[in-house]
């Protein structure tokens, strides 16, 4: 459906009250304008009416568990925002809420309704989504891509209207561009990440996929591990997970500690000194690791240091020549 007829056509109907503006102003991607959600018709769901959007299940995108665990925090005031849904009980916002009230028993949940389609209503999701309510990139422009093929669409139709095609059904390069900078838009991110999950999607491990849905690592950094084998990308985010893990541990540990009982420090001079008097065995339990930390500073564990010996200057024996 044409959006600027949509509009047209909502402008002549009356909605629910009889009133035009009771249909909220949905506008393009390209232009960036908001939503003038004041019209919503307050209604009170069954958790069985309601359903995450097709877009949202087609790809499998869930509510992380940390979010659930906080928003359970919050008792009943979690459940003081009504869901925002479509006439047709699609969710668009409130799917913590709604998974939260699920796993709770809640026979209903306050909802807002707007009549939307099905496309309108995976703009506005993608708005109300965006980094600060938890969302990641990743998954936003997953989403946005399924507006793709509308986008594509649109564009071909905007080139026949000028002349520039003549019936080709081929995109130009400047309207493919067009086309990546509104889904760009969409999903709140940048052209070159869309572009990125274009060429993620279908040449990861499932893996990577997954630890890309739940934020574990960036768009970046599997996108530079997807010209690699599946073995080796494997490989690259197991060693990825244990450095992390181990730099968490260390950071961790070194918060807790308490200065007062643990044994002094000794100068960076000494501990040189001392630990190159440690026999090879010696050294061969002994771990080395860099951890991402500022300025420059060397971390010693409690049980290295006490193991160390003390260190002994050297004197110079007495002999006859010396006399």
């Amino acid at each position: 459906m044409n959006l600027q007829g949509s509009r047209n056509a909502a402008a002549e109907a009356p909605g629910a009250s009889g009133r035009a503006t009771d249909r909220p102003l949905l506008l393009g991607l390209e232009t960036g304008r908001q939503h003038d959600d004041n019209h919503g018709r307050p209604v009170t769901c069954r958790l069985g009416e309601l359903r995450p959007h097709p877009s949202y299940v087609r790809l499998l995108l869930t509510v992380p568990v940390s979010k659930l665990s906080a928003l359970a925090e919050q008792g009943d005031l979690a459940f003081r925002e009504p869901l925002v849904i479509t006439r047709e009980r699609i969710v668009i916002d409130g799917y913590a809420r709604l998974e939260l009230a699920r796993r709770q028993g809640r026979p209903t949940l306050p909802c807002i309704e707007y009549e939307l389609t099905e496309d309108e209503a995976l703009r506005w999701l993608l708005q109300k989504h965006r980094r600060s309510n938890g969302m990641n990139d990743f998954c936003r422009i997953l989403l946005a891509l399924e507006l793709e093929p509308c986008s594509r669409e649109r564009a071909l139709s905007n080139q026949r209207l000028g002349g520039w095609m003549k019936g080709s059904s081929n995109l130009t390069e400047a309207a493919t561009v067009d086309v990546r900078k509104e889904i760009a838009a969409a999903a709140g991110v940048s052209v070159g990440n869309v572009t990125k999950v274009k060429q993620l999607v279908g040449n990861v491990r499932s893996e990577l996929s997954e630890a890309l849905r739940c934020g574990e690592i960036s768009i970046h950094r599997a996108w530079k591990w997807s010209t690699e084998s599946p073995g080796r990308q494997t490989e690259a985010l197991r060693t990825y997970r244990n450095k992390k893990g181990l730099n968490k541990t260390i950071r961790d540990l070194i918060s807790r500690h308490e200065p007062r009982s643990l044994p002094t420090a000794p100068d960076l001079g000494s501990l040189v000194r001392r630990l190159s008097e440690l026999k090879a065995d010696e050294c061969s339990s002994v771990n080395v690791s860099v951890i991402l930390a500022p300025g420059k500073t060397i971390f010693v564990t409690e049980e290295l240091i006490q193991s160390l010996r003390p260190y002994q200057e050297s004197i110079p024996r007495c002999t006859t020549d010396n006399l």
